[in-house]
């Protein structure tokens, strides 16, 4: 039988616009959010058995000059890449580790340093991982670069062809998430718009406006997890969020099968929360509180669907729902999202690990979700690897 795993500490930093702070490297970024993170639990870096360290957009060994600023202890330290991803990736290792008895303290944190402007490739003399990807979409859709805005509003435009959602559905999600960052000290955008602004602002790719997107962002996070013994010898159960659900998903053959929702992922994502919901014996009716990956708004509105939240086809009658929000059902991207907070690769999962455990222990401030008993996370990354975790208070 598997050990239980508990979060019992969470830090991150500031999302910035790459290249905003000064002197602020990737080392101090994650001294930042590590050092946070071990405050919160409590503990020194002494006591932490292994760390998972994720980045997408950097050398190697990365990982270990990054811990390094919290203590050079020899523990094993492991460098995670999964695009997107990458620091739920990490969390997912972080947590193996726990499961599996191998440690009883473990250390995930990520961080990005990126460029301005969309992603591009690093290497150009070898074979793209999302080469097949992209072919596959260019083979039913009209080709577009940069790539992301491209294929995610790709899948946007099926959805509307296919179900009816407009571009004001798409648009109603952008000013949600924009909305909801202005009480988060953390994201990097903290302004709200219209409905009116979001449809205005620059076209992306149609139906996407630029207030529809994420930016690139420098940042990090860091989470530490740990088994119920440990829990138990130094007095944690009162702050400790224990993940009752977690699985990753790669690419199925799916993928490839001529619709752009699953080239961006939706099969992943529908197997990866069916996993999670049947580990945890819980339903999407059951959670109060969501972060997921809203790279672009029309991936959120897609969400709504692989999750659960509605039946295929009727995420635009969510959206209008309102339920989505405070005072619905559910409040989803409570931190303003990858839209609003940022999206520094290898820092977003662990930012949507602390957020969700600031809820369940109503530490959220005046972005606190009423009644939190549970809550759902959601990250992928294209090429690809989806994670869902699902998290409830301790027993106390």
């Amino acid at each position: 039988m598997a050990n239980k795993v508990y979060v019992v500490g969470v830090g991150m930093t500031k999302f910035e616009k790459p290249g905003r702070r000064e002197d602020w490297d990737y080392p101090q970024m994650a001294k930042e959010s590590g050092t946070k993170a071990l405050e919160d639990a409590g503990i020194s870096f002494d006591e932490v058995r292994q760390a998972y360290v994720g980045y997408v957009y950097g050398e190697s060994t990365s990982g270990q000059r990054a811990v390094y600023e919290m203590g050079m202890t020899g523990i094993p330290v492991v460098n995670v890449n999964n695009n997107c991803s990458t620091g739920s990736t990490a969390l997912y290792l972080a947590a193996e580790a726990i499961r599996g008895g191998r440690a009883d303290c473990v250390l995930a944190l990520g961080f990005e340093k990126m460029q301005p402007g969309s992603l591009g490739s690093t290497y150009d003399d070898r074979e793209q991982p999302m080469g097949r990807h992209i072919q596959a979409l260019a083979e039913i859709s009209e080709v577009l670069f940069p790539p992301a805005p491209w294929m995610f509003g790709a899948a946007g435009r099926e959805h509307m062809k296919t179900y009816g959602t407009t571009a004001e559905h798409f648009a109603k999600i952008g000013e949600k998430n924009h909305r909801h960052s202005v009480n988060n000290p953390y994201a990097q955008f903290q302004e709200s718009y219209s409905l009116q602004d979001i449809l205005d602002s620059r076209m992306i790719y149609d139906p996407l406006t630029k207030l529809q997107c994420s930016p690139t962002s420098d940042g990090s996070g860091a989470v530490i997890l740990a088994s119920e013994s440990f829990v138990d010898s130094h007095g944690l159960a009162g702050q400790a969020v224990e993940i009752v659900g977690q699985a990753m998903t790669t690419d199925f053959a799916s993928t490839f099968d001529g619709t752009a929702k699953n080239i961006i992922g939706y099969d992943m994502n529908v197997q990866a929360a069916r996993q999670v919901y049947d580990q945890a014996g819980l339903g999407a009716e059951d959670f109060q509180v969501i972060e997921l990956h809203d790279c672009f708004s029309a991936n959120e509105l897609l969400l709504y669907e692989a999750l659960g939240l509605c039946a295929e086809g009727e995420g635009g009658k969510l959206v209008d729902s309102g339920d989505t929000t405070y005072g619905g059902k559910w409040v989803v991207n409570p931190s303003g999202g990858l839209i609003s907070k940022g999206h520094p690769l290898g820092a977003t999962g662990l930012a949507q690990c602390a957020e969700l455990t600031w809820q369940l222990r109503g530490t959220a401030d005046k972005r606190q979700v009423d009644g939190v008993e549970a809550a759902l996370q959601h990250n992928i990354g294209l090429g690809g690897a989806a994670v869902v975790t699902a998290y409830q208070r301790a027993e106390r």
